[in-house]
């Protein structure tokens, strides 16, 4: 009973971490990733569609994106959801073909970016306490039933304290990790 409960809070956890990862890797740094268009969705063929589904997007060099239309028609949709996007490129349409030249950050950009990595690291956090905090409650749930005593009850909040410090610890790691990416010239 006990063993589930720490399985299935150990995997929320994991899933708490992967998902500030992900938001991570959609924060622009000074180099060129595919994942910076991970999020961006285009309005073609009346309706809302990921970036993805539309289009190939490959990194030639460390400065630069190539977008790869799968169909021609798409080319100026996707050029307007790159204009629209808070990401601050400016598309270059080459026949079929749309370039995203990413330009060096100024210092008072990744100062800004850093304050978004920290931003939401916090919330990558608050999901893992509150995980922490489901698992308790479930805990109380089964002592209330007399499932478990109140010597196992107390170990096991300690079990599911220390795998919150665990992941809390990675989450710290993948900040300090982005924000020297953020901060390197």
């Amino acid at each position: 009973m006990l063993q589930q409960l720490f399985k299935d809070t150990e995997e929320r956890m994991t899933k708490a971490v992967e998902a500030t990862r992900h938001e991570f890797a959609s924060i622009r740094t000074g180099r060129a990733s595919t994942a910076l268009l991970d999020r961006l969705n285009v309005d073609a063929y009346g309706q809302e569609m990921p970036l993805k589904q539309l289009a190939s997007v490959t990194t030639p060099d460390a400065r630069s994106l190539v977008i790869q239309p799968f169909d021609k028609n798409t080319v100026g949709d996707i050029r307007k959801a790159i204009e629209k996007s808070d990401l601050g490129l400016t598309p270059n349409v080459d026949g079929t073909v749309i370039r995203l030249g990413i330009p060096p950050l100024t210092e008072e950009r990744r100062k800004d970016l850093v304050k978004v990595v920290r931003k939401k690291g916090e919330e990558g956090k608050v999901a893992l306490r509150n995980v922490r905090h489901r698992a308790v409650d479930e805990l109380k749930v089964l002592h209330k039933d007399g499932t478990v005593t109140d010597d196992d009850q107390k170990r096991a909040q300690d079990q599911i304290q220390k795998l919150t410090d665990k992941y809390s610890k990675d989450v710290d790691a993948l900040v300090v990790h982005k924000e020297k990416e953020i901060m390197e010239v």
